[in-house]
């Protein structure tokens, strides 16, 4: 098969696992502004988010409720708080009282629920991961590609390392952001810190990437595909393991299962074709073997998808850093993927986002062998979560797009 054999060159796949290896750790957190501030004054965290703030008056029953007030009084602490207007937390509830309190309530009723029902845990993963353990002006956040992250004050795994820490991603390309959630107002200082405003509530992930891939009823020949490039592979060196651990940070390009099937399909067709098969038979035997992912384990095809090379092609999906549709530059723009540790001079991947208002609304992706751009699937509404979205899923380790083909490297 041409599209595979021609990923099996001398040397191609050469160093992917070291380049997993470094991926798979934290990038640099962006270095800060050490210049001495003035002694604090005027009001801090907790008083510029107090009742008499009609905007932030609901977010302030949500920090009671994490235990964190007195964290937020501290005037000798400096924090970056990303506050939820009140709106944005009405919607929160609603979601999360599964609709028994209606988004026009009045405000005592969302309070009521933030004292009784929401759980503490989800109080507090929300106010950790929202807030940051030092100043950040929208000044200091950089729009370049890929966008700097920066540590919450979350630790999703005591157990695991008391250091641990769940990483925000603010950014200023395209607007202002965090994550993928726009700002509505940003730079409120206060005495222990300054607050920026979210539109929407942002809420800490909960899997990693492979929890998606694996359960996910669409993705299950990007499943098999990873299997197959795991086939011989160590616990240290599997792309199963790397899309397991917490520490890392990627960004993976998933096809979808229609669009393997067209890739396969194609691909055998051409193999029958050129050993002499006629088309008219070729084509059903290769749309008969395309049809399930057991086309990764089948003994006809396996001679045609050694290990490496699929590895090579899966590795093609994914970037060694996090990137939200909102991140992706207007223009063409190559990025590297994970394929540039064995082949440094590739091109990459070819990216692209248009903007509607605020949120992107269409995105390519396009691979260098590709014919035509693939598309990213956007979700149908701004926001949808893991595990019904499509576009900007939001992982432990990394963000996940669903795309309509199979990225091919040359």
């Amino acid at each position: 098969m041409r599209f595979i054999s021609n990923i099996r060159q001398k040397g191609l796949l050469m160093g992917i696992s070291a380049m997993l290896v470094m991926s798979a750790c934290n990038k640099d957190l962006e270095t800060f502004d050490t210049t001495p501030t003035p002694a604090p004054t005027g009001l801090s965290l907790a008083e510029a988010i107090s009742p008499a703030n009609t905007d932030d008056s609901l977010y302030y029953h949500v920090v009671v409720r994490a235990g964190l007030l007195p964290t937020f009084s501290n005037r000798t602490a400096q924090f970056t708080m990303f506050v939820p207007t009140n709106q944005a937390i009405r919607i929160l509830i609603n979601a999360a009282s599964g609709g028994l309190v209606p988004v026009n309530a009045p405000d005592p009723v969302f309070v009521g629920f933030i004292q009784t029902s929401l759980p503490v845990a989800t109080a507090n993963g929300i106010v950790s991961y929202n807030t940051c353990p030092q100043v950040l002006r929208s000044g200091s956040i950089p729009s370049t590609f890929p966008n700097f992250q920066y540590p919450s004050i979350l630790n999703p795994a005591p157990s695991v390392s008391a250091l641990l820490r769940l990483t925000t991603f603010p950014s200023t390309a395209n607007g202002a952001w965090l994550n993928n959630v726009p700002l509505a107002a940003v730079n409120q200082d206060v005495a222990n810190g300054v607050i920026h405003k979210t539109a929407f509530v942002v809420t800490p992930p909960q899997r990693c990437l492979w929890d998606r891939i694996n359960t996910d009823p669409d993705l299950t020949y990007l499943r098999a595909a990873i299997l197959r490039a795991d086939s011989g592979a160590t616990s240290s060196t599997s792309l199963q393991g790397f899309l397991q651990n917490i520490g890392a940070n990627f960004t993976v390009f998933a096809p979808t299962n229609a669009a393997f099937q067209t890739t396969i399909t194609g691909a055998i067709f051409q193999a029958l074709v050129s050993q002499g098969v006629d088309p008219s038979i070729a084509l059903p035997t290769a749309q008969a073997l395309a049809s399930t992912p057991d086309v990764f384990t089948n003994p006809l095809v396996i001679p045609y998808l050694p290990a490496q090379s699929v590895r090579g092609i899966v590795v093609y999906h994914v970037l060694g850093t996090r990137a939200f549709t909102n991140n992706i530059p207007t223009a063409d723009t190559n990025v590297p993927t994970l394929l540039n540790s064995a082949v440094t001079v590739h091109p990459g991947l070819t990216i692209k986002a248009n903007f509607g208002v605020p949120f992107v609304s269409s995105a390519t992706v396009k691979g260098l062998a590709n014919a035509t751009a693939a598309n990213i699937i956007i979700n149908s509404s701004p926001l949808l979560p893991d595990p019904v979205g499509t576009s900007d899923q939001h992982y432990l380790n990394g963000t996940l797009h669903k795309i309509d083909q199979v990225l091919m490297p040359q």
